[in-house]
């Protein structure tokens, strides 16, 4: 089995709030996965645990960058992680609206810059290389989402639709081998939603990505994973195919339902 992501009997306390409770899964390398589960079953929890911006309290996630060594993600720092390839988005977008939609990718870009202060500073042949560099590549990645029109507009001015994919455009840029999705249909029409879904599955194999993704949206979920992950109250209830999760009863108890499976049928 190669993994490139394995999550081991992972938990997270808060106080005497256990968000997590002994989660466990593998993501393959080329897979696209998703994690469903109702609101407050500790999806966004997990994925702050992935990207280092929660330690968990116990368990072990391990990182398996192509061609590199098994890595240990667990007390890693959030640039650390993204430096191994391990890049996100977030339920509530966060974008710099201040700055330029190609500012927004540039510092994507910047995670993989080798100048340093004195180089910022005094701007050497090297770094200014560099510089044009990060820009090119930051123009090329807009293209790629359909953003180029729109270089140098504010991020705060786009469309909502637009922002969603600005802020994986930033995400991209950042060379990622593993690209956590949290929530990237939230808040888009059936038009923007149909388009984020073909955007996905061609992101996959154009860059070479793994994905894992929380979504309540069920038909991009069906149409895009090839495994689901379920949470309920912090704990694992179920994993398999769209078809398997479909028709699981634990499933449709906790989350689906019976109307939402008769939906995604």
């Amino acid at each position: 089995m190669d993994n490139i992501l394995e999550v081991k009997y992972l938990t997270m306390d808060f106080g005497g709030l256990r968000a997590l409770n002994n989660v466990s899964l593998h993501i393959q390398r080329g897979e696209i996965v998703a994690l469903i589960g109702p609101n407050g079953a500790g999806k966004t929890t997990l994925f702050n645990c992935l990207s280092g911006i929660y330690k968990p309290t116990a368990g072990d996630t391990f990182l398996y960058p192509p061609g590199g060594k098994k890595r240990r993600l667990n007390g890693l720092k959030i640039n650390a992680i993204s430096e191994l390839g391990v890049a996100r988005t977030f339920q509530n977008i966060r974008l710099f609206g201040g700055m330029t939609v190609l500012e927004n990718v540039m510092i994507g870009r910047h995670t993989r810059s080798k100048s340093g202060i004195l180089g910022a500073i005094f701007r050497p042949p090297a770094t200014r290389s560099e510089e044009k560099t990060i820009i090119d590549k930051s123009y090329s990645i807009l293209e790629y989402m359909g953003l180029a029109p729109l270089v140098n507009e504010l991020a705060n001015n786009l469309p909502y639709g637009a922002q969603r994919r600005l802020e994986i455009a930033r995400a991209l840029a950042t060379d990622p081998h593993l690209l956590l999705l949290d929530e990237p249909a939230a808040g888009m029409n059936p038009q923007e939603t149909n388009e984020l879904d073909a955007l996905i599955a061609q992101l996959r194999t154009d860059y070479n990505l793994s994905i894992l993704l929380i979504e309540h949206d069920m038909k991009l979920v069906m149409n895009l994973a090839q495994n689901i992950f379920v949470l309920d109250y912090g704990e694992e209830i179920a994993c398999g195919t769209p078809q398997e999760i479909r028709h699981n009863p634990a499933v449709i108890k906790a989350y689906l339902g019976e109307e939402a499976d008769a939906e995604v049928s």
